[in-house]
């Protein structure tokens, strides 16, 4: 640490808070002691996902960072693959969904042999290929899969959809405004319901 020298001074107070002020202007010196979210969360490409391990990886990041990780699973003889993965990678580096909360984003090749031999596709029930899979929390999002090639060539709607599902951060349930965090709904889960 470099400080500039201080001057005597006839109050040793003076002298103090002159080296404050100058520590306080150095870019490292920053602590941030907020526990709010920051207002702008930058999103993350992973690299492909080709075994298991790779895959609990980028699970985890995700979750501590308390953003959804977007999947989509493809083989290397899917030609839709090789329009949907180059857009959807081109919206999630442009910082679609960053003011949202932020996303994770990765491939998994489903015919890496560590891929199919671990069964992860059947966990997450992917039966069809390319398929638009959200993680929140380590936990799929089934109700928001998309399996339909003409939708994920859709530079319009995957933009919404990676918006809604960016809104989740880390709560299960936020994206596409599902009723998961609805008061009422915690109520009747809490209390059994209205009588």
């Amino acid at each position: 640490m470099h400080l500039p020298p201080i001057r005597p001074a006839p109050l040793p107070g003076r002298v103090l808070c002159r080296a404050k002020a100058s520590v306080a202007r150095q870019p490292w010196s920053r602590v941030s002691l907020s526990t709010t979210a920051r207002s702008r969360a930058k999103n993350q490409i992973y690299a492909s996902v080709r075994n298991l391990d790779q895959f609990h990886n980028y699970q985890l990041l995700s979750s501590s960072s308390r953003t959804p990780l977007l999947t989509l699973w493809t083989t290397s003889y899917c030609p839709t693959c090789r329009t949907v993965e180059p857009l959807l990678r081109d919206l999630v580096e442009s910082g679609v969904g960053e003011a949202e909360g932020g996303v994770g984003y990765c491939t998994v090749e489903y015919d890496a042999p560590d891929v199919m031999s671990s069964g992860l596709g059947l966990t997450y029930m992917i039966n069809s290929i390319p398929t638009l899979l959200s993680f929140d929390a380590q936990e799929a999002q089934v109700e928001t899969k998309i399996t339909d090639g003409r939708r994920l060539s859709d530079r319009k709607f995957l933009e919404e959809w990676v918006r809604s599902e960016a809104k989740r951060h880390g709560g299960r349930g936020g994206g596409g405004g599902g009723s998961g965090g609805n008061p009422l709904n915690i109520f009747k889960a809490l209390f059994g319901g209205s009588r």
